[in-house]
């Protein structure tokens, strides 16, 4: 099980722990849906591919790792295709910050709020999943509850 600690009060850069240890950094940028994945000493580039549409990318040395597509602007949720194999990652409820992990129809994984009012999250997430695939599983997830924030602040 990992757990995703916010960085900074107010901020949505995470560090990824395994453990005691760190095993990835999140660093979301303020501006765009874009950030750098730092997994065990690599960097991976996270962005979307157009300005207000198009797919999610994980890219590493100028190759798509994976990619996520938003099938509706009304659903908390991303269809993910990582290596022949799709995914659909979506809210365990309308009303909740809980994401599911699903391959086939079945849920497979989570990524979980520790609490009410905390960025702080539970990963639990397919180990045979590489680590920056689970990474980018959770950058995914903080780009909803990003959105969630700040629609409800404005």
């Amino acid at each position: 099980m990992l757990i995703a600690v916010q960085k900074r009060w107010l901020s949505w850069d995470f560090a990824v722990n395994d453990g005691p240890r760190t095993v990835a950094e999140i660093d979301v940028s303020w501006w765009r849906e874009q950030g750098v994945l730092r997994v065990q000493g690599a960097d991976y580039r996270v962005y979307r591919e157009g300005w207000m549409r198009g797919d999610f990318l994980l890219e590493s040395a100028g190759s798509v790792l994976a990619r996520a597509e938003k099938p509706s602007a009304f659903r908390r949720a991303f269809t993910i295709k990582y290596a022949d194999t799709h995914y659909t990652l979506q809210a365990e409820s309308a009303f909740r910050r809980a994401f599911e992990l699903l391959s086939g129809g079945r849920k497979i994984g989570s990524v979980s709020p520790q609490g009410i009012f905390t960025r702080r999250a539970l990963v639990d997430l397919p180990p045979d999943l590489p680590l920056p695939v689970r990474v980018f599983v959770i950058w995914l997830t903080v780009i909803l509850w990003k959105r969630q924030a700040e629609a409800a602040s404005g």
